[in-house]
């Protein structure tokens, strides 16, 4: 069992890191404008401008937001929901943008993110839930 609680941990760990430091270098690091200037080729497409500068901040927030919770272990469930629709988001301009493009760095976070969903949750024992949830007889 101790292998199966590690794993967990190690996949909640690292996919929450890595959204956390992707949204951290969005928000603190890049700021709004040099995200959105990468959001703006989007807008010569046939999406309205409100819903380009919406992805743009929600992706940023999500991804920071939500990979600080998965690596805490805090809201996991709610945290992968909403890493899920970045990953649509993204997914979708970056095929809107281009039809061939390079899926690495969507396929692996979505392996790790459906791995930690459909994973026993008795597995990931190591997580700040497990300590606020009283224990069940």
């Amino acid at each position: 069992m101790l292998n199966k609680t590690i794993v967990a941990f190690f996949a909640r760990v690292l996919l929450g890191i890595i959204f956390l430091m992707q949204g951290f270098g969005k928000v603190f690091t890049w700021g709004f404008d040099g995200v959105y200037n990468s959001f703006k080729p989007y807008e010569e497409t046939f999406l309205p401008k409100f819903l380009v500068v919406f992805s743009a901040y929600y992706t940023s927030y999500v991804e920071l937001i939500a990979g600080a919770l998965l690596v805490i272990g805090l809201f996991k469930n709610y945290a992968l929901y909403a890493l899920a629709s970045v990953l649509l988001i993204v997914s979708f301009g970056h095929g809107l943008s281009s039809p061939i493009w390079n899926l690495n760095d969507v396929m692996w976070r979505s392996i790790l993110l459906i791995f930690l969903l459909v994973i026993p949750k008795e597995w990931d024992k190591w997580q700040v839930e497990n300590i606020m949830r009283p224990k069940r007889q």
